[in-house]
Order: C-alpha cells, then structure tokens, then sequence
C-alpha cells in the first residue's frame, strides 16, 4: 500500500512555494559532516567508503543502513558544516533522490521516513536552493508537495510509537509550510493529539521504557508545538500536556553528565540534545517524586544512580527490550563509572542478542539463565526481532530514607520459575554522593520456592546455584584488583578515584568487558568487574560498598578533554 500510494502522490502536480518555514531546530555534528564530504558514510554500524560516487549509487550493506539514507538525518551534518563543498554534498544527493526514487520508487517511501525526510528538506530548504536554476527548485516543490500528500493517505499505517510521532510531525510542518497543504494540518493534530493520549502515559513514559525514544518523541512533540505557534496556530490541549508529562520523566532519567540512562535499546543521546529539548519544552524543572518510566534514581553531591525497577516492555513494544530488571547505572559528575553494555544492534545479530542479556548489565544474575527470556526470533523491519516471552511478574520498589542516606530496595521474582530464587536488592547512597552501599539476596522463601531450589541444586550434583554479580565499568574507567584481592581500585579520567569492597562467601575479580556504542564500527573494550559466588541455601547474601578513595576531593576540576565526535579511532 506504501508504494501504490506513492506512485499515485507522485502523479499529482500540487502548488510548489512555501507559505512559511518553520525556524530550523535539527541540529548536526560538524564532524560527521565532514565526514561525508570526504565520502566516508558511517551509518547504523557499517563504514562505506563513497568516494566521488553519489549515495545512491552504493549498495547499502543492511536495511537499517538505506533507512539511514532515505531518511535524511545527514542533511542535518552537511548543514552544520555550512561551506559550499557541504552545499554542494547537500544539493547533488538531495536531487539525484529526487530523479532515482521521486517517482514512488526505492525504500524511501515509508510514512516515519517521510516524515523525517519532509522535516529536513523543509528546515534546510534555503540551503539546498541557494544558486539552483528554476527547474530544479520546481522539481523540489513539486517533490515536497507529493511526499506530503502520500504522507496525508499514509501516517496512519506508521507503527504506533516514535514512527508515527515522526509522520505526523513531518505532515504537520509540511502542512504548514507549502501552498495548498493547509487543509492536512487539523488532521495531523488531532492524530498527533491521539497518539500522546494512547502512546505517553500518565507518568510521561511510552511503552518501549527506552529512554532515548522518549527523548525522540519529546523532541518532535516540541518542534511540532513550536511550528504551530509560529503559524499562529494552538496546538491542542493533549498535546500540550504530554510535552508536560514528559519533561520531569526526563530529568529523572538524566544521570549528572547530562546523559541518559542506558536502558532497553536506548542510548544516552546526542550531545546537548536532551537539554536543548528541555529548554525548549518550556517546562518547569522539576522531578516526579516516585518512580520515572520505571526507573528510581538517587543522587546526592555529584553522584548519579539510576536502576531500571519496573517489569521490562511486554509484547510488541519488547522488541529491543532487555533483560535488565533491577540492573543500575552511576555517574560522577560528568564520568560514567558503572554502565550498562548497551544496544548491539549496530553490530549484528549476536551483539545484539549479548546485548539484551542479564549479564550485559550491572545486575546479580543466575549464571546461564537471564531475568527474562528473549522468544524466537522474527523476521521484521530491521532484521530479526526476538520478543521477550517470559519477564518477572513482581517487580517491586521502595524508597528509604537512614540518616545521612537515602536508598532503595528492590526485588523481583524472574529466578523463581526456574531456580525457586526470589533476588533482592537493597542500595543506599550517602546524601553527599561519596559512598554507596549495596545488599544482593537471593533467597527461596515460600516452601514452593524451596521445593524449585531443591531440584534446581540437585540438577547440579548439589555443587550450587551459580551466580555472578556484575559491575560493568565505562570504558574511559581503569580498574585493578587492590588490598591483597579484596578490593578493586577505579580511577576515572578526572582523577577521581573510587573503590569496591564486598563482604560474604563470593570471588572477586576483574574481566574483560565490551560497552556498545552507537555510532561506531564495533564494541569498545571495557572491563567488568565481577563478584562469583555459589547458593548453597535457601538465603544468600553479599555486601558491597562502592566509596571515593579519601584523598579525593569533595570538588574535582575535570579539565580533560573528550574526543571529539567524528569518526571514532578503533575504526
């Protein structure tokens, strides 16, 4: 239905001019842009080098690689470089799509990539014209004006979610923006209305609890609000509310660094993007006392703490879902320490899989078996997707409050099915952000739960549930075994330095890691570090504290510097 409604929008020949343009706000890397200057295409995971050829010419090595392609985004890149060689990059790829696939042919006639493709074309419109002949600028019009009435026929068919968030908003600036496309406007309002009532929950959160999707969303609600101010317009009251439902949910999930948590496919977003959208949104800083999409944070000095700690995403929206129940992340000032692996979707199907794993987060998990169990995989969109078919059903979360501290304690029943082994998890952060104290049971409390225990030890020749309790650290983080083997040193790149101790019948050690970052070639080397230990009984229980080292200093200067964003140096 996407490519007849395509090929018939493309046989339309509708006004060509703009009413208005919306003041541009997709903001690009000046690297990347650069980057495709110098023909190197560095797109959902894989490195093309293009030479002097056109985009269109290559041979997009995966489907999400052509997504990047015809969606635009790198339009943002080119414009952030600005020179008449990024022009230049900018005019030739933006016409040739016009000539190869303006007819309704290609990948490229999706409605959430037509939308993001319209917003694109509409705010670097005056950049992609500059010095082009008549023709030409009649062919974008005219090719403007097309892709909005395929989008008008097709948002609809846009997977609820951040898809449909993107159809709409892209019909509505292209509504606002060209002759004759007005009369589309209330439509996408009302459908845009709609979706934040059926997709953005009381709490400011969406169902795939990825942090950076929200992100996604909050930043088209915010750009399609401001579009419709400037063209006099009010946006309407759902939508207005959802902008500010989700504003607080987003400051609770933003560690001290200025970046999110990295949860359920999520990333922590591009530089500066979350606080721009914050300002944007105009919405008063506050936090929501209780839980933020299901994730707690603590925080105290320069110390951030945040833990997933509600049942992770059930049926479709689980698609890039994790088993990461009750995993945490910290921050120090702006230096994450303990992390989460990440998405591995940039690097293929096993890393990806690894990836949505227990033991890919910083979690105590039963060795072998993750909190929640991934379903067969199926073809769809992107690649295979695996659904998660079995999650913990309990799930539950409190906060507490000693003095000097405050905390949390967790637990849910994920290991009960298959070992009888409720996990529970008690966390305390001093008010200054120093010390952090943690508590792991695992414990087979009901005489059902012994009697599972009981069979699952003997299925090991009574030597024990196995488990390990891991702490993955951030790559910029270097770590050794410390005081005779019962302590780990970390020191950061700002020269703070922390340290882990732990109590209980447990083995520590530091291995070798992987932290999977978008935007590069393959997974950055890192270390974990782990505690091992055994279940003998029905109650087991490790201790751990994680402390600044004395000498450290309240205040740190962090005056080193950070890579630039570009092409990374492991490439």
């Amino acid at each position: 239905m996407n490519r007849w409604y395509a090929r018939r929008a493309a046989r339309a020949r509708p006004p060509t001019a703009f009413v208005s343009q919306p003041e541009p706000r997709t903001i690009g890397s000046f690297a990347k842009g650069k980057q495709l200057i110098a023909g190197n295409l560095l797109f959902a995971g894989h490195l093309v080098e293009a030479g002097d050829r056109s985009i269109w010419q290559l041979e997009p090595p995966d489907e999400a690689f052509a997504e990047a392609l015809h969606g635009f985004r790198w339009l943002d890149d080119l414009a952030a470089v600005g020179d008449s060689a990024a022009r230049r990059k900018a005019q030739e790829w933006t016409f040739d799509w016009i000539t190869l696939f303006g007819g309704g042919r290609g990948p490229g006639w999706t409605p959430d990539l037509t939308g993001r493709r319209l917003i694109r074309w509409i705010n670097h419109a005056i950049f992609l014209l500059q010095g082009q002949e008549p023709e030409a600028s009649e062919n974008f019009f005219r090719s403007l004006g097309q892709q909005t009435l395929f989008l008008a026929k097709r948002w609809p068919a846009a997977s609820p979610g951040l898809p449909r968030f993107e159809a709409l908003t892209g019909l509505i600036y292209a509504g606002l923006s060209l002759t004759g496309m007005e009369a589309h406007v209330d439509a996408a309002t009302r459908g845009l209305a709609q979706e934040c009532n059926e997709q953005i929950d009381a709490e400011g959160g969406i169902p795939t609890r990825n942090p950076e999707d929200l992100l996604e969303v909050f930043t088209l609600l915010n750009w399609a609000a401001l579009a419709l101010a400037e063209s006099g317009r009010m946006s309407r009251p759902e939508h207005v509310a959802a902008i500010e439902r989700i504003a607080p949910t987003l400051r609770a999930l933003r560690h001290a660094d200025g970046g999110l948590a990295r949860f359920h496919g999520g990333g922590r977003g591009a530089e500066g993007r979350l606080d721009q959208a914050l300002a944007t949104s105009g919405v008063r800083a506050t936090i929501n006392a209780g839980l933020a999409m299901g994730y707690a944070r603590l925080h105290g000095g320069r110390t951030t703490l945040i833990m997933d700690a509600a049942p992770p995403p059930k049926g479709a929206a689980s698609a890039n879902a994790h088993a990461s129940t009750l995993a945490i992340e910290i921050t120090s000032g702006r230096r994450p320490l303990v992390v989460s692996c990440g998405s591995g979707t940039d690097f293929g199907e096993a890393w990806r899989k690894a990836g949505r794993a227990t033991p890919s987060h910083s979690v105590l998990g039963i060795d072998g078996v993750s909190s929640s169990l991934l379903g067969p995989s199926r073809r769809s969109g992107n690649g295979e997707r695996a659904l998660l078919v079995r999650t913990p059903s309990e799930v539950h979360v409190q906060e507490i409050e000693g003095e000097g501290v405050t905390g949390l304690v967790a637990r849910h029943n994920g290991y009960v099915p298959s070992h009888g082994l409720e996990y529970l998890r008690r966390i305390e952060m001093s008010l200054d952000g120093r010390n952090i104290y943690g508590e792991e049971t695992l414990a087979a409390v009901s005489e059902a739960q012994q009697e599972v225990f009981r069979a699952a030890a003997d299925k090991t020749g009574l030597s024990g549930i196995r488990f390990s309790l891991r702490f993955h650290l951030h790559p910029d983080v270097e770590a050794a075994v410390d005081l005779g083997g019962t302590a780990v040193s970390m020191m950061l790149k700002s020269g703070e330095i922390w340290v882990l101790r732990y109590e209980g019948a447990a083995t520590l050690s530091v291995e070798a890691g992987v932290y999977l970052e978008k935007g590069r070639l393959k997974p950055r080397a890192a270390k974990q570090v782990v505690l091992s230990g055994v279940a003998l009984d029905y109650s087991t229980r490790i201790r751990w504290s994680l402390a600044k080292a004395q000498e450290t200093p309240v205040g740190v200067r962090d005056l080193v510097r950070d890579d630039p964003a570009g092409l990374p140096e492991d490439t």
